[in-house]
């Protein structure tokens, strides 16, 4: 089913470039407005939260160059949402089903960063190749939000996010 973008003022989702760690407060901050304006329950709006620090967290420090976070308003079916893209050029991820198991890690974490997003949200698509980087496409869905435009728009429009 086609996912339709919600007119929030602009249909250009909010980007986030993560070269710096204190990017990745950005893209948290950013994310949990837009989740707020979209009327998100407090649940999904941390959950949210939780996963673009997981995201960005991994451009930072797994790539050489960093990347994007994008956000995005979303609709289908009556239901809003929320759109997470990451997305970086480099140098991908060797093994995507291995990186998808917790416990399994490169730099001495957890290991549980992509798994516990995949858990967080409610659709989660990878895409990685030594080529290309890595895209990672995650969605939160409620039938029951409403969208707020006026309080993410007026936040996204004092700040430098994107």
């Amino acid at each position: 089913m086609q996912n339709e973008k919600c007119k929030m003022g602009s249909e250009t989702p909010v980007v986030v470039p993560v070269t710096e760690e204190y990017h990745v407060a950005q893209a948290r901050s950013a994310a949990k407005l837009l989740a707020n304006g979209l009327g998100l329950s407090e649940v999904a709006v941390y959950s949210v939260a939780t996963a673009v620090s997981e995201l960005a967290n991994n451009l930072f420090f797994h790539t050489s160059g960093g990347g994007t976070i994008s956000l995005s308003a979303v609709r289908r079916n009556g239901s809003v949402g929320l759109e997470i893209v990451a997305e970086d050029e480099g140098p991908g991820i060797a093994d995507v089903k291995l990186a998808m198991q917790d416990g399994f890690t490169t730099n001495g974490g957890l290991g549980g960063g992509l798994p516990g997003v995949e858990r967080l949200m409610d659709e989660f698509e990878i895409e990685s190749s030594r080529e290309t980087g890595t895209r990672i496409v995650a969605r939160i869905w409620s039938a029951g939000a409403m969208l707020q435009p006026l309080k993410a728009q007026a936040w996204l429009a004092q700040s430098k996010v994107g």
